[in-house]
């Protein structure tokens, strides 16, 4: 059965291949050849052969059905999980003559959707069709598919008639994003002395923060940043600039793909990796992601869109060699069992599964233990012990 379906599909894509009525007939005509053959019936002999021109011609009008339509694709949108994917197809007909009765198939890889048929009934020259579709997503990833295929058996229904067009799609599916209205991890990981003066070289527009220079007024100043004591002495308007103390504010998430994880459990890893990233920047956190898949001089990944499609795309690699982690605060996601990793003062483990804990310099860091069987977004919300 195998070996026949490779047939037909050969025959279908290379040149045409019967459908039932087709065998059925091409039966028939050979039937009352050998009949005419046997009674040298004259009759016979036209029944057969009208049988066969009929057929012959079924066979070669549908690949001119086909012939010269063009299908373009329009670049699909990232979307995050659980969030239709939304997809579009542009079939144009250039030619002189009226396409019609055929089907647009674009086989999407199995592990994002079903194969998604399209029947056209009427493309006039010159027209364009736009075909829209929308899928279900479930799983983050990033899905390739090379073409689509144009199918017909038009105008007879004799024969099948398929043809690939090259339109290559990449459609990325974002890990989910949970929506944290506390997170004690980002809350108070970094050190707590970890304060540094930073210099605004344009004057503030508000009262906060400490006085560094004195200055001539300028036109379009504010007001409140006039220091009035100065001012009456100098006999002209002086204005404060300032510079405001900061807290160090930068946050490294780090996840373990070098680990040996359960399928569940990593997924739930990249999708907490989404939401405290997102979580440090809505904070006002300075986040960056550390994959070890990232090597070379691009393992730490700071714009959004680069983050988010390194976690559509990471699968756990546990033969995979470990890079060094950045000196700085580290939220380290990763299996319970795993090799331990040096982490510096003052970072935060998240770890699924029961095992040991990685250990710095300063003692045991602290740890969130992750039950995968509990709703992810209510672990990450408690207080680390």
């Amino acid at each position: 059965m195998k070996f026949a379906a490779r047939f037909t599909n050969w025959l279908e894509q290379r040149w045409v291949n019967p459908a039932y009525v087709g065998w059925v007939l091409l039966g028939l005509a050979l039937f009352f050849f050998a009949a005419a053959t046997n009674t040298l019936a004259g009759w016979l002999y036209v029944i057969s052969g009208v049988m066969l021109a009929l057929l012959m011609v079924a066979a070669l009008l549908p690949p001119r059905n086909l012939n010269g339509l063009v299908v373009t694709r329009s670049p699909i949108q990232p979307v995050t999980a659980t969030v239709p994917l939304a997809i579009e197809l542009q079939i144009h007909n250039p030619q002189r003559q009226a396409k019609g009765l055929f089907q647009v198939i674009d086989p999407l890889p199995k592990s994002l959707g079903a194969v998604q048929v399209k029947a056209i009934s009427n493309l006039l020259p010159g027209q364009t069709y736009t075909w829209r579709y929308s899928i279900p997503t479930r799983r983050r990833g990033i899905y390739h598919w090379p073409r689509t295929d144009l199918r017909t058996a038009a105008p007879l229904g004799l024969f099948w008639c398929r043809r690939s067009i090259e339109a290559p799609a990449t459609a990325v599916i974002y890990p989910q994003v949970l929506p944290l209205r506390r997170c004690p991890l980002i809350d108070t990981v970094g050190l707590r002395n970890g304060q540094h003066w930073r210099y605004n070289p344009l004057a503030q527009a508000d009262t906060q923060g400490v006085t560094r220079s004195l200055r001539p007024y300028r036109w379009g100043d504010p007001t409140r940043l006039i220091h009035w004591r100065t001012s009456a002495r100098y006999g002209e308007l002086r204005v404060r600039e300032l510079e405001t103390m900061t807290a160090s504010r930068e946050v490294v998430i780090a996840l373990n793909t070098a680990a040996r994880w359960d399928e569940t459990s990593f997924e739930q890893a990249v999708v907490a990796a989404a939401s405290l990233y997102t979580y440090a920047l809505q904070q006002g956190f300075t986040a960056v992601l550390w994959l070890p898949s990232s090597a070379g001089q691009d393992n730490l990944l700071r714009e959004r869109n680069r983050v988010m499609y390194a976690l559509a795309g990471v699968e756990s690699a546990s033969a995979q060699n470990m890079t060094s982690l950045p000196q700085r605060a580290t939220i380290w996601l990763t299996s319970a069992g795993a090799e331990a990793a040096v982490l510096p003062a003052g970072s935060r483990q998240v770890v699924w599964g029961n095992g040991s804990v990685a250990e710095t310099a300063a003692g045991s860091l602290s740890a969130l233990r992750v039950n995968p069987n509990e709703p992810l977004e209510t672990q990450l919300q408690v207080n680390v012990t």
